[in-house]
């Protein structure tokens, strides 16, 4: 009986020990910054928590010190997921005012030109904090900033209509912040995960839109993401052909919707 005893609590202390693997690899450290932008100055971060009595302020003072420099470090990940490096023409921020507080929903960006503003939820936070995880909520507060950072920092396409009609552009800029988002490790990028939507359509945004943008990048150029984000720029008619064109050439299976179908058979959605 002792040995049966001991089998079983040895397999469930391996057991632990995968599950705590697991956990350790999907909450992984934040990628490091390479050399080249260690020293980039991506604005002036204005940190501000304005529902001071809130569970979720609380939390967010003891998990993150120096918020300061959390903000900066993950400005400076976006910017290289975006671009190749600092030279490249890249909007120029002064100042990004970020605030904790109380409000309902999640996060959202504000403002324009060199000056931003980031709203996070104190809600958000309490209930990403769920049983005092602390990685947990590491890795959903790095990925909400990379997320409304990209919308910082993305260059904006042209001739294509508005972020309020929900066509192209909205498609473009919400599947972009999105595909930084799993670029930087912070949605899962194993594309079998519940975090990547099933079946839909390049058109649909966010991480449906993310999610594809990313497998190019693993499957097509292995600057896709930089490469898209700059058709923004050099396109004077931006379109998602266009620019999947633009960027991988410019032959019939190249085309949006040909890359959309293959894309779903590779992943096992068709």
């Amino acid at each position: 009986m002792k040995i049966k005893i001991f089998v079983l609590a040895l397999g469930f202390a391996t057991a632990m020990s995968a599950m705590g693997a697991n956990r350790m690899e999907k909450y992984h450290e934040p990628f490091a910054i390479d050399s080249q932008w260690e020293d980039y100055y991506p604005g002036k971060v204005n940190f501000r928590i304005t529902s001071p009595e809130t569970a979720g302020a609380d939390i967010y003072r003891r998990i993150i010190p120096d918020p300061d420099k959390y903000i900066s470090d993950n400005a400076r990940r976006v910017l290289q997921t975006l671009y190749f490096s600092p030279e490249d023409k890249i909007p120029q921020i002064k100042v990004i005012d970020y605030v904790v507080r109380d409000f309902d929903g999640v996060s959202y960006k504000s403002g324009g030109g060199d000056r931003v503003r980031i709203d996070y939820s104190t809600g958000w936070i309490e209930r990403s904090f769920v049983d005092n995880d602390t990685l947990r909520l590491d890795y959903e507060t790095r990925g909400v900033i990379y997320h409304e950072l990209t919308h910082a920092y993305q260059l904006e396409p042209k001739g294509c209509g508005t972020y309020g009609d929900g066509g192209e552009y909205w498609a473009f800029i919400e599947g972009m912040a999105d595909a930084v988002r799993v670029a930087c490790g912070c949605f899962e990028q194993d594309f079998a995960s519940k975090d990547r939507p099933r079946g839909g359509s390049w058109r649909n945004g966010y991480r449906t839109t993310g999610y594809f943008l990313y497998w190019l990048q693993l499957n097509k150029d292995e600057n896709f993401i930089r490469k898209f984000n700059a058709s923004a720029a050099e396109l004077d008619t931006w379109s998602f052909d266009a620019a999947m064109k633009h960027v991988l050439g410019d032959r019939p299976e190249n085309s949006v919707d040909n890359l959309w179908d293959e894309y779903q058979k590779a992943i096992g959605d068709k």
